[in-house]
């Protein structure tokens, strides 16, 4: 007789065979679930579908309108449509598939090789993608030693995974395949082919566009919107660093390996400040501009980018005035209220647009005003700064999360003003298929200056993390290409440089809390990298505001 186990699914138990697959019990739940189950939490542990039942046990299931079941759609889409070009393209035409960055709701990619990309390729693999759909192709799952992997990746011309792997520490490494086709994929997959049935194919630029859907409705891939201006930027930082010779993980490993590594901090940093100063050359030249709005999501880097172009400002003639439009809040009684009743301090109508457009108008209009200072823990307004008045050379800038928001300076022509979008855009990518989120670099970012400055744990600020990220998609994410300029604030070595900052804080997080699993996560993602020590980081650096030691006290 076989031997049975009890499975807790919130309220209910069943009794199930030993050896049941997850996907199994899965599948017996569906109906209850509006999106489709793609992992599970076996007594918390995440766990794949493919896994089989051992022991009495309470399971969570993971739907793709879960954060990490939406990363996992998304990762096994990108496994599935390596291979449909592949096998589209035909045998040895295709030398490597990359698998850029975030554009719109989907990722960039380019094909090299002796290929042509056009639509009528692009049709071939949407057709190859549908028909391993309906095939329902299993992706499979086998463990290798690491040495192993290194000579397998060698094999198939992956050679940025080959280079990766000659940096892993630990013994073995887990391959997906789909028929004869292996890869490596940083994080957990989907069963099978058949669980891919949302995504759509768009030329766009030198190579083309998958759209997929996103986690607030995953059965719906959206219109490509694309968004030119970060498009150009991404696309620039990542020529910068194919240039330097600098496209994934391995290959910057190999740079701090060699001992070059500070050629390759001098020349990041060279390469921002002449962006920073040619930002400034172009608002010199423009002698109506008076106001410079910078905005940009969490630990971008604003005020460290701020204080930097205030010294180019300077050295091209202009004497600017550094204003938190924090200083703007409405009195705390007339703060807006969020669903659950809380103060809503990130929504524009937190902001007195009104006084705000008034004072400006009466400094155009060379009037001397006395700008509030927000007195955050009386919650008011105070007026106990000395008068500004503009000068011929006066300019103001302007940072906070509006500043990108037409309505915020709905009064000021637009003549007068310069608006910046700065983010952190990551052009590193762990390898040729698998990306590095933007958010990551950023929340990374973030959990070392919040340790640092507000003696917050890791495990609170992964908390915060989707509040904040829910903030800048309703507040700044709309505006950026408002923008006239933007600037990338990533700099290629920077996680080799947070690694021993941030893994001692994470490592700190306990296995039975909720943050536990992004924890892990983190620390998987980040010993794919050598470590750097602080001392290369110039103390001028927009790395120092996170890190601490640097010259503008941030």
């Amino acid at each position: 007789m076989s031997e049975m186990f009890t499975v807790r699914i919130g309220r209910e138990e069943r009794q199930y065979e030993k050896g049941t697959t997850y996907q199994k019990i899965a599948e017996d739940f569906q109906k209850e679930y509006d999106n489709d189950i793609v992992l599970v939490f076996v007594d918390e542990k995440l766990q794949e579908l493919y896994k089989k039942l051992y022991k009495d046990c309470e399971i969570r299931f993971v739907t793709t309108g879960d954060e990490i079941g939406h990363k996992t759609y998304r990762r096994s889409m990108c496994f599935m449509l390596v291979k449909a070009i592949y096998d589209a393209a035909g045998e040895g035409t295709v030398d490597k598939v990359r698998i850029h960055y975030s554009v719109s709701k989907g990722y960039y990619c380019t094909v090299e090789g002796s290929v042509v990309l056009n639509q009528e390729l692009l049709d071939r693999v949407t057709a190859r993608m549908e028909e391993m759909i309906g095939e329902n192709m299993l992706i499979g799952k086998r463990s290798v030693h690491t040495d192993e992997a290194v000579a397998l990746f060698k094999r198939y011309g992956m050679h940025d995974k080959e280079k990766l792997f000659n940096y892993r520490r630990v013994s073995r490494v887990n391959i997906y395949n789909m028929n004869e086709f292996e890869d490596y994929y940083y994080g957990y997959m989907v069963p099978s082919a058949g669980y891919l049935k949302y995504f759509k194919l768009y030329l766009y630029d030198e190579g083309f566009v998958i759209q997929m859907p996103v986690k607030s409705n995953p059965r719906i891939v959206p219109e490509f919107e694309p968004q030119t201006k970060l498009f150009n930027v991404l696309k620039e930082s990542v020529k910068w660093g194919d240039l330097q010779g600098i496209e994934t993980v391995g290959a910057l490993n190999d740079r701090i390996t060699k001992g070059d590594v500070r050629e390759v901090v001098l020349v990041q940093e060279a390469m921002q400040e002449k962006r920073i100063a040619e930002i400034a050359g172009e608002i010199a030249a423009r002698p109506e501009i008076k106001f410079i709005l910078i905005a940009g999501p969490s630990s971008s880097g604003k005020t460290t980018f701020s204080h930097r172009l205030s010294i180019q400002l300077r050295a091209n003639g202009l004497v600017p005035h550094p204003i938190a439009v924090d200083n703007y809040f409405v009195e705390r009684e007339e703060t807006p209220r969020d669903e659950n009743g809380n103060y809503d301090f990130e929504c524009l109508g937190a902001v007195d647009v009104e006084l705000f457009n008034t004072q400006m108008q009466e400094l155009l209009a060379g009037k001397e005003v006395v700008i509030p200072t927000f007195n955050f823990l009386k919650g008011s307004k105070e007026y106990n700064s000395k008068p500004k008045k503009l000068g011929e050379n006066d300019v103001l800038v302007f940072e906070g999360i509006h500043c990108l928001n037409p309505k915020l300076t709905e009064s000021l022509s637009d003549e007068n003003k310069y608006k910046i979008y700065i983010s952190a855009l990551t052009q590193l990518n762990v390898d040729e298929h698998n990306q590095i989120p933007t958010t990551d670099g950023r929340l990374l970012r973030r959990i070392v200056r919040d340790a640092r400055t507000r003696g917050s744990s890791a495990k609170r600020t992964i908390g915060m993390w989707p509040s904040v990220r829910r903030g800048e998609e309703q507040n700044i994410f709309p505006y950026q290409e408002e923008a006239d300029v933007m600037f990338n604030s990533a700099l290629i070595y920077e996680l080799a440089v947070l690694k021993p900052y941030v893994e001692a804080l994470l490592f700190g997080i306990e296995h039975d809390c909720p943050e536990y699993v992004e924890a892990k996560r983190l620390l998987k993602f980040l010993d794919y990298f050598v470590g750097i020590g602080s001392e290369n980081v110039p103390m001028n650096s927009l790395l120092r505001e996170f890190i601490g030691g640097g010259c503008f006290n941030v």
